[in-house]
């Protein structure tokens, strides 16, 4: 295939369509596991190992948005201002470091936590941990994973809230992604 596509292909949209789907799951979690009592601790239990698989879902699922982003290059941003055509790249780019430091950064919190709570994936595939415990590096990448996360969920919103916005002025944004 030669020259620049005019739109994502199906299977990119439907990793971006997955990636977003799973963000929302994540943070939805994030904000249930956190607000559950201890006195429901199986609840509290369930919600954090589902927020992990989330996460760690959200990471394979940006790995292959990655692998096929560098087999196919990125559609034409068609009737925007050179300067917006860079800040839509540079926004994306900072997208997919958040997409990939967020689960990472989580899944070295759950690491790093005291007490031995084993990682899973969906309840039953064990997720090995490369760290020990240690209350000081988890003091560190806690609320560094917070703020990671929270910068993923304002520039994911901004960048949704843009798309809809250039697409009620009349540019083809929305199709790149819609098909």
């Amino acid at each position: 295939m030669s020259g620049t596509p005019e739109r994502w292909s199906r299977p990119q949209r439907r990793l971006h369509a997955w990636g977003a789907v799973l963000v929302v799951l994540t943070l939805a979690l994030s904000l249930a596991m956190v607000a559950l009592p201890m006195s429901q601790l199986l609840a509290k239990f369930l919600a954090y190992q589902l927020h992990k698989t989330f996460g760690l879902l959200v990471l394979i699922v940006t790995l292959a948005r990655l692998g096929f982003r560098l087999a196919r290059p990125a559609p034409v941003l068609t009737g925007l201002s050179p300067g917006r055509q860079r800040a839509a790249r540079w926004g994306q780019g900072v997208l997919y470091a958040l997409l990939l430091v967020v689960p990472l950064l989580g899944y070295l919190t759950a690491q790093a936590a005291a007490g031995p709570v084993p990682t899973t994936l969906f309840l039953v595939i064990p997720v090995p941990h490369l760290l020990d415990p240690d209350p000081a590096l988890y003091a560190w990448l806690r609320p560094t994973h917070q703020i990671a996360a929270w910068s993923l969920i304002v520039l994911a919103a901004a960048h949704a809230s843009l798309a809809l916005w250039h697409h009620r002025q009349g540019l083809p944004v929305l199709g790149r992604i819609w098909g």
